[in-house]
């Protein structure tokens, strides 16, 4: 048996909510832009594949008015219909992802009206994860003890000049370009960034987030967060610190108002019942 698909498009969660998948404990958090008086525009999915493997899926709507929200939770549900016939006809996982995100692409462009999203999307099995991403929502890895062994590169022009080296990490999170994107789902150009296996360590955690948190906490933010303490209390203290970086901004510390959407991602073999 490979488990239930979770699909969580326009909510507003009160608080994180926590999950067994494909062999992982998994924390799933969204919630709109503080004092918005529109939906919250991104969705977030657990998709599995059987008991050991599966697709962790965070999309961020843009387009203004209800097209974000639309073409967020069109490409969520496109990616689970692919996915579930996968299951049916055992096609590889990797396939399964990039005809739903075509066919996501193609159903968003037929809407009409100017509706986009990004995508990050990590293939994970008990031994590696594979990721592939449209625009700028980001997905990190994270070692057990806090150093980040990957992080996506934005598809935007502040995100590939951190990449080569022309702009700071901590100087992009206040950059006035921060807010545009280059390549998105629903657009006759996008295009699909697919990276490697990589081999995932017993502590390792993965995190798949839009840019309400990565535009509020920097990444080693995120690791200190993650990496220390109990799993449910980490996840919860990152939601309430993005939120509260929103919401009271400081001097010199990021603060961007957005919807916020996470997927939290530990093997459940290193997890006991202490740290749980």
């Amino acid at each position: 048996m490979s488990g239930t698909d979770r699909i969580y498009s326009t909510l507003d969660m009160d608080a994180p909510e926590f999950v067994s998948f494909a062999g992982y404990h998994a924390a799933i958090f969204t919630h709109r832009r503080p004092e918005s008086p529109t939906a919250n525009e991104d969705g977030a999915a657990l998709i599995p594949y059987d008991d050991q493997s599966g697709v962790a899926v965070v999309a961020d709507g843009l387009g203004g008015s209800s097209a974000g929200e639309r073409a967020s939770a069109m490409a969520l549900e496109e990616l689970q219909r692919s996915i579930a016939q996968a299951r049916e006809t055992g096609e590889p996982l990797r396939s399964a992802i990039l005809t739903g995100i075509e066919n996501a692409n193609d159903s968003i462009q037929k809407l009409g009206i100017g509706a986009m999203t990004t995508l990050a999307v990590a293939e994970i099995d008990q031994e590696s994860i594979r990721t592939y991403h449209v625009g700028d929502s980001e997905i990190l890895v994270l070692g057990g003890r806090g150093k980040v062994k990957l992080r996506t590169v934005s598809h935007s022009p502040v995100g590939y000049g951190v990449e080569a080296g022309f702009i700071d990490a901590a100087e992009a999170m206040h950059h006035e370009d921060r807010h545009i994107v280059n390549n998105v789902v629903g657009e006759a150009e996008m295009r699909i960034e697919i990276g490697s296996p990589i081999p995932l360590a017993p502590r390792d955690t993965i995190v798949l987030a839009s840019d309400g948190l990565i535009d509020n906490l920097h990444a080693d933010e995120i690791a200190a967060f993650l990496c220390h303490g109990r799993f449910r209390y980490s996840v919860t203290q990152v939601a309430s610190a993005a939120y509260q970086r929103m919401t009271s901004p400081q001097p010199e510390q990021p603060s961007k108002l957005d919807d916020l959407t996470m997927i939290v991602l530990r093997r459940a073999a290193t997890l006991g019942k202490k740290s749980y």
